[in-house]
């Protein structure tokens, strides 16, 4: 059996990819950037680039199988040509060299942002959407790699596009911006909320619906693999049965919530430290991110859990590793 590529297996959900295909007698290896690693997986790791064309087809020789899973997620960067250099130029010179090295099969992975919402409504595949509706250089970069993969599938790879939702559970290292949701909750680092709505999704079924697209999923199709549609005070009062600590009552005005990412966003600029409230992330928050997966149910057998697993998942792992001491050591 020939071995499979991840790419991005060093974080979040590709830790998750890497693991499926592990259980299912693969051998795996993992592209990573020098200085990373895969942590408690059994991989081969082989150090490579994104932006470097020969690192990638070094990396691909003698693979059957390609999961692009890796990406720069940030909803700020001080230099956001970063994210369309890994993003989109990335994308097109892996899939590059995987045409070129013959790889029987791709899945690469997208975004549920990539996916059009009518307002007011719940958005699936074929829901039209433009590179204009795109809120800031991360999702735009995601569309724009999206195209690239397209273009790929329909010059004759076999590439099949996923489109995970939000998410959550166990080895979020980072942690991705929905587990800061969880953990800012746990750490009482979330006095107020702004009136917003995502699909919550248990990171496996994830990993799990990557898998069955390989298997099930049509070259140049979209899957979106997501699971419960939840308001963010929905999400809050969940952890707080949950955990049993307070959720927050206090909704903040949306006007409130961009001054402050604007404000904190501008600040960033001057000091070069990551915001505390992207502004991206304000404006992606303005729109209730809620979709179907019906199409990945229907054609790949996707059957994910609801979502108090997914959380209830996150709560546990970021209590055992990330949780900060509620009160200090007495003197």
């Amino acid at each position: 059996m020939k071995p499979v590529l991840v790419t991005g297996a060093s974080g979040f959900l590709g830790w998750h990819v890497a693991r499926v295909l592990l259980e299912r007698g693969f051998r795996v290896r993992a592209l990573v950037r020098p200085g990373s690693r895969v942590d408690a997986l059994d991989v081969d790791s082989v150090t490579g680039d994104l932006r470097d064309p020969a690192s990638l087809e070094r990396a691909l020789a003698g693979c059957g199988l390609l999961f692009h899973v890796a990406a720069d997620y940030r909803l700020w960067a001080r230099d956001p040509g970063e994210l369309y250099r890994s993003n989109v130029d990335g994308t097109r010179n892996l899939l590059q060299a995987a045409k070129h090295a013959g790889i029987e099969r791709v899945v690469y992975t997208s975004t549920v942002g990539c996916i059009g919402v009518p307002p007011g409504g719940v958005g699936d595949e074929q829901a039209p959407v433009t590179l204009q509706d795109m809120a800031g250089d991360y999702k735009r970069s995601k569309f724009l790699a999206e195209q690239v993969a397209m273009e790929f599938a329909h010059g004759g790879l076999p590439v099949v596009i996923v489109n995970p939702t939000a998410p959550l559970g166990d080895h979020d290292v980072k942690p991705t911006p929905t587990g800061k949701i969880v953990l800012d909750f746990l750490n009482g680092d979330m006095p107020a909320f702004i009136d917003t709505g995502l699909n919550v999704v248990d990171v496996r079924d994830t990993a799990q619906g990557h898998w069955q697209a390989c298997q099930h999923g049509l070259s140049g199709e979209r899957y979106i693999l997501g699971s419960e549609n939840l308001t963010l005070a929905e999400i809050l009062q969940k952890l707080a049965r949950l955990t049993g600590r307070k959720a927050p009552t206090l909704r903040l005005p949306y006007l409130v919530a961009y001054c402050a990412g604007a404000c904190s966003t501008a600040w960033a600029g001057v000091s070069g430290k990551p915001p505390r409230v992207p502004l991206d992330a304000v404006r992606m928050a303005k729109k209730k991110m809620w979709v179907t997966h019906e199409k990945a149910k229907r054609d790949l057998g996707f059957s994910p859990a609801p979502a108090e697993q997914a959380l209830s998942r996150a709560v546990e792992w970021f209590s055992s590793t990330r949780l900060r001491p509620l009160h200090k050591p007495a003197a």
